[in-house]
């Protein structure tokens, strides 16, 4: 059986960009499809383990959030940072119609549609951190600062 770790969009897009990173294979459990499942699957810490969210401002419409893994987003700080009254998280059936992605494999790289996106602030806390790379059972190693300027996050507090 080969261990060969087939490259999604994802990691063509980086490539493209010239971003150094990794890809980390993880055991999926279709039951926790959680970041805090993926942090133990990696054996890393949760806070590095960041998830994808995507919600719908209603000003600007959709943008995406990247934040650790543990933490829910507070919606009222995502609006005002996204420069919205409120947002509310995309319903899931629309998840992959808008991204083209599936929840457990969303990245913040390489949807449909550039949309704003936004980082919490403790990425800049870690040398690196992990997003998904675009399918289920695939990690992004990554640092934070490359992370940031291949989706043009603006950087900020998502949660309280």
């Amino acid at each position: 059986m080969s261990n060969k770790i087939n490259k999604t969009n994802v990691a063509r897009l980086l490539d493209k960009a010239g971003v150094t990173y990794e890809l980390i294979p993880y055991e999926v459990d279709e039951s926790d499809l959680s970041a805090v499942h993926v942090a133990s699957s990696l054996g890393e810490d949760v806070e590095q383990v960041f998830k994808t969210i995507v919600l719908r401002g209603d000003r600007t419409g959709h943008f995406v959030c990247i934040i650790p893994g543990e933490h829910e987003v507070d919606l009222k700080m995502a609006a005002k940072a996204s420069g919205n009254k409120k947002c509310e998280l995309l319903p899931l059936k629309e998840l992959l119609p808008v991204t083209g992605y599936i929840r457990g494999g969303c990245s913040p790289i390489g949807m449909k549609k550039r949309f704003p996106t936004y980082i919490h602030s403790t990425c800049l806390d870690y040398p690196y951190i992990y997003v998904s790379a675009g399918v289920r059972g695939l990690q992004l190693k990554i640092s934070p600062q490359d992370i940031i300027h291949a989706v043009q996050a603006e950087v900020c507090p998502l949660y309280a």
